[in-house]
């Protein structure tokens, strides 16, 4: 269970294989990793109706998905471009592993751990490895691993042990681990999700929604960049047994850098996924397709239209923004000014021609002293003659007051 629920679909290919050379060829590694289904897997319902699909700006619908839900983001501005039925609760399956993850690179950027710590797999993590009906990473009890190799076990393989040794190791339990899991949810607003345990093995009670796992996934990503080196590793090899990343996206577009598939019987196939091209970065959830071909394809269905349709779209601002400003009474005659944030603005392609920027400066110079990010102004940003936002400018240093005669030269100056 956890990815795949704990049964392998047996791929096109590895049945001809089969059929052709025998089970004897197939490595346990390969096999384990993709047993035939023995429980039924609920059909998706039928296709949505166009019209109760909603996209940015409340334009047409482009298609309905062969999934159970659907959302969509622009990973800049958060701004949402595709979804439908994105609260209905769902068994997660190993998209909990996404919330694994997370607390897992928390520890570490607060010093708590580190990528090279050595982690002893327990008896519980050990006992998912010999379960050959889950998705595991081949853990040995009493084994020392590093931690990062556990990281590219969780999120490649999908190991249901190395979520239990990594829980363990920075909780001290599974239930621990698993209030920290809920504490971390409920921060972050994902008000759909309740997590049962760190590997997404189906209990009772579990639950998650195409929303949250795009918040989940875009809040990982803007805490943790590194993340994209785990999640966008095609393959990974542990005590020489080579295993695919289960998103199987990674080998079929290039765009994609992850983030994590999930499978359980009674809800379904679901992918998270993250793209990047020319600027726009997309983040989706699709959950509850029937198949992995469907996740899959799916999913590139729908980013492919987003990246054909939308463009995360930054102004340029040092065209209207000078980069210095004066400065009077001061150590130094200026100082570099530049935007509080970096503006971007979700849009349909060639809407970008109809964005205008003003710039409105507080005064012709600032008096010393002042501190860094003293604002000193902002730019105004307009679509279609309308006010989308403004941006402060401020300053980008401090600058001391001058002495005596430097301020008197300054005043002197300015007043003529």
């Amino acid at each position: 269970m956890g990815e795949r629920g704990g049964f392998g679909t047996l791929s096109r290919l590895t049945a001809l294989i089969l059929i052709g050379i025998g089970m004897a060829a197939v490595s346990p590694a390969y096999a384990a990793r993709h047993r035939r289904a023995t429980a039924r897997v609920e059909a998706a319902p039928p296709a949505e109706p166009l019209s109760a699909i909603h996209v940015l700006g409340n334009g047409p619908a482009p298609f309905a998905l062969d999934a159970r839900a659907a959302m969509l983001i622009d990973a800049k501005t958060g701004d949402v471009l595709y979804s439908y039925h994105e609260h209905e609760k769902i068994q997660p399956a190993s998209l909990a592993k996404i919330m694994t993850f997370f607390l897992v690179l928390d520890a570490m950027k607060n010093g708590k751990v580190s990528s090279d710590s050595m982690v002893t797999i327990s008896v519980n993590a050990w006992r998912l490895s010999m379960d050959q009906t889950v998705s595991h990473m081949f853990l040995k009890v009493g084994q020392q691993v590093p931690l990062r190799d556990l990281l590219y076990g969780l999120m490649v393989s999908s190991g249901n042990d190395a979520a239990v040794a990594l829980a363990e190791y920075v909780a001290g339990s599974t239930d621990a681990f698993t209030n920290m899991m809920n504490d971390k949810a409920k921060a972050l607003g994902l008000e759909d999700t309740h997590f049962a345990n760190p590997d997404g093995l189906p209990v009772e009670g579990e639950s998650t929604s195409a929303a949250d796992m795009v918040k989940l996934g875009r809040a990982l990503l803007i805490a943790h960049p590194e993340a994209i080196k785990y999640t966008s590793a095609k393959d990974y090899v542990f005590n020489n047994i080579h295993q695919n990343n289960f998103n199987s996206l990674l080998f079929h577009d290039s765009r994609v850098n992850g983030i994590k598939t999930g499978h359980v019987s009674e809800a379904g196939y679901h992918l998270v996924a993250s793209a990047e091209s020319n600027g726009t970065h997309l983040i989706s959830a699709v959950l509850g397709t029937p198949s992995e071909e469907r996740r899959r394809d799916e999913t590139e269905k729908l980013l492919d239209w987003a990246f054909r349709t939308y463009i995360s779209y930054q102004p340029d601002l040092a065209a209207k923004v000078p980069p210095t400003m004066p400065v009077t009474g001061g150590a130094v005659d200026g100082v570099k000014i530049g935007p509080e944030t970096t503006p971007a603005i979700t849009l349909v392609r060639g809407q970008e021609r109809r964005v205008s920027v003003s710039w409105a400066p507080n005064a012709r110079y600032i008096y010393a002293p002042f501190p860094k990010g003293t604002k000193v102004g902002e730019v105004e940003i307009s679509l279609n003659d309308k006010l989308w936002g403004s941006i402060p400018i401020v300053t980008e240093s401090a600058v001391a007051e001058g002495g005596i005669f430097k301020r008197i030269h300054d005043r002197i100056m300015r007043a003529l």
